[in-house]
């Protein structure tokens, strides 16, 4: 239920705010304590906490997918109610988890637990609310990596808002597609996601402006030595093309999970190629 091929993103996003907070690579001595509470909470428990109750809330629509056929809600295996008691634990656990990396950081945590809730729970319920959907999503581009400097800095002070912003774009962007693969059995359920909203076609050209106004961003970025140096120009000359082209070509139409797995992957070919620059020992 809690989908562990997410956790590698949380794994990837606490890296990336232990890079921008430290400039090294590698945990040392009491870091790796932190870092190994920082991957459980934001990891495990954070997506079982959010996963669980969705599953709980969209059963009508996941019985009419054939991609959710083997969920355990779908086979009979747990029960909406059961689902809500292990998100309900799940949450407990991770605030609770959180706490000893710091008070910051476990109302950050509070928070992205609440913002789960209020994404699948009615009557808020944003995955009905187009547009509120994409927003919901999309701020994981800025709650993960500002997790990992909270968590080995204590505070947000100094965090790069810049490489936020690209966060937010590159994670909106590569949402839309996952709004898409489920569209036909949203609608069949009634679900007014943004996908339902736009259609196939306005769902993909949204996420591909999204894409390229984060590629354009990060060569901008680039270009005038702000956060990204400016000897990534040559990698974002070859790589932006590329992005480019795989979104265009994978994520047409109703793209499957490979697919969007495929691009959310290359995508971190740039972000390694930043962290080797901005990186002063590993």
């Amino acid at each position: 239920m809690s989908r562990p091929r997410f956790w590698t993103a949380s794994v990837v996003m606490a890296e990336i705010g232990f890079v921008l907070a430290t400039q090294r690579l590698v945990p040392r001595g009491p870091e790796l304590v932190v870092m190994a509470q920082l991957i459980l909470v934001t990891g495990p428990l954070l997506w079982l906490a959010v996963l669980a109750v969705n599953d709980a809330h969209d059963l009508a629509s996941d019985r009419l997918n054939p991609r959710k056929a083997a969920s355990p809600l779908v086979a009979g295996r747990v029960s909406p109610q059961g689902a809500v008691r292990i998100a309900l634990a799940a949450g407990g656990a991770a605030v609770l988890a959180a706490l000893s990396i710091g008070p910051l950081f476990a109302f950050g945590t509070a928070l992205v637990v609440a913002l789960g809730w209020a994404y699948s729970v009615p009557p808020v319920r944003l995955k009905a609310r187009p547009g509120a959907d994409l927003l919901a999503n999309a701020v994981v581009g800025v709650l993960g990596p500002l997790g990992g400097w909270v968590a080995f800095t204590g505070g947000a002070h100094g965090f790069p808002w810049q490489l936020a912003v690209l966060g937010v774009l590159a994670a909106a962007a590569l949402y839309l597609p996952t709004t898409a693969a489920d569209r036909d059995a949203d609608r069949r359920a009634g679900i007014a996601t943004i996908a339902v909203r736009l259609g196939p076609r306005g769902t993909f050209e949204l996420g591909f402006a999204l894409w390229t106004a984060s590629a354009v961003m990060a060569f901008f970025l680039s270009y005038n030595g702000v956060v990204l140096d400016r000897s990534l120009l040559p990698v974002q000359a070859v790589a932006t093309p590329i992005l480019l082209v795989l979104y265009r070509v994978l994520l047409k139409g109703r793209p499957s999970f490979t697919a969007i797995t495929v691009v959310a992957t290359a995508y971190l070919v740039p972000c390694a190629a930043f962290a080797l620059t901005y990186v002063e020992s590993i």
